[in-house]
């Protein structure tokens, strides 16, 4: 027993150096690529869509790519697949919607509490893109590739590789890695969530397809949808308005005014997400007897399970880092 807890430590632990590696690879060479522009381009600093470009040439073409790599020498076991028919997925989807936006809603409340007492609110970098950025790149980058090489690299890579440790081991490494991966508390909120829920299809039916459709959906309805209504009600502007006066209830009315379509259409769609999520509770409450994780070819005892996801050297270090990060981000 104890030489299959060291095998299973071992795998986690090479994984967590793995996703170090890519981390690493995305901070350093954005703070070079920083330092470069600042004496050649400083002005590129400041245009948010070439961040955009540069942000995802570094992730999803150097540092993810890297952590491919690096995993290759990690044993992986196969999935079996199991089909999944279309209302299925719709299902699966309400509740995936669902547990996204209730955490989301959590979220969203900490990092406001926590910039009340900072004194100030807490950058979000995601929102100044999906408000501010260009809308074809962010397209592009949300929906058409993150979904693609996120899921590849946080479902694939990870679950094939610790699944046989027990379906359980596989959706939280993959559901907290990914979410520890978005540096910020704001997106950490839900994406862990996510993550587990794709995890969990993953396993169960062995096909990325369906994962990779239902992040590009969520990314499409949250960065595309959510981004465009946030521009038609002037979302810049009234935060903008609400830092300089909190208080100037006239100016806010006639900002509202101003943009009255696009507040007709945003309380339209938060009905509808509040529909959703009503939805997705009532699914899962029906369904929670089907979230039933499988164990492994290999048993690990239940009192070391935490020990061996967690208590080694690499997932100890992937942690830390990526909570310093998520701290940092905070309070910048």
């Amino acid at each position: 027993m104890e030489q299959i807890i060291k095998e299973a430590k071992k795998t986690f632990s090479g994984l967590g150096w793995c996703y170090i590696a890519g981390t690493l690879a995305v901070y350093g060479l954005q703070l070079l690529l920083s330092l470069v522009l600042m004496r050649l381009k400083p002005d590129w600093l400041a245009d948010g869509s070439i961040t955009l470009i540069f942000s995802c040439i570094l992730t999803y073409g150097i540092a993810m790519p890297l952590i491919v790599l690096l995993s290759r020498g990690i044993p992986k076991s196969r999935i079996e697949r199991h089909k999944m028919k279309w209302w299925q997925f719709v299902l699966a989807l309400i509740m995936c919607y669902s547990l996204v936006y209730i955490c989301n809603f959590l979220g969203i409340m900490i990092t406001s509490v926590i910039g009340v007492l900072k004194g100030g609110m807490v950058e979000n970098k995601v929102v100044e893109y999906v408000t501010g950025g260009n809308m074809f790149l962010n397209f592009i980058a949300m929906v058409v590739i993150a979904p693609v090489i996120e899921e590849y690299v946080f479902r694939k890579v990870i679950v094939d590789r610790t699944v046989r440790y027990g379906q359980g081991f596989a959706v939280i490494a993959s559901g907290l890695m990914f979410g520890l991966f978005h540096g910020n508390l704001n997106q950490f909120a839900y994406a862990v969530v996510l993550g587990m829920f794709f995890a969990f299809l993953y396993v169960k039916t062995g096909n990325l397809k369906i994962t990779i459709a239902m992040h590009a959906i969520v990314n499409f309805m949250g960065s595309m949808v959510g981004g465009l209504l946030m521009r038609m009600i002037d979302y810049d502007e009234l935060m903008a308005l609400t830092q300089m006066n909190p208080y100037d209830t006239e100016g806010m009315l006639n900002l509202i005014m101003d943009n009255l379509a696009g507040w007709i259409l945003l309380i339209l769609y938060a009905m509808l997400l509040v529909a959703v999520v009503i939805a997705g509770i009532i699914l899962c409450i029906v369904f929670f007897k089907r979230f039933r994780l499988d164990p492994g070819e290999v048993q690990i005892p239940t009192g070391r399970r935490f020990s061996v996801l967690f208590l080694n050297p690499g997932m100890i270090v992937f942690c830390v880092i990526w909570l310093i990060l998520i701290v940092m981000q905070l309070f910048a």
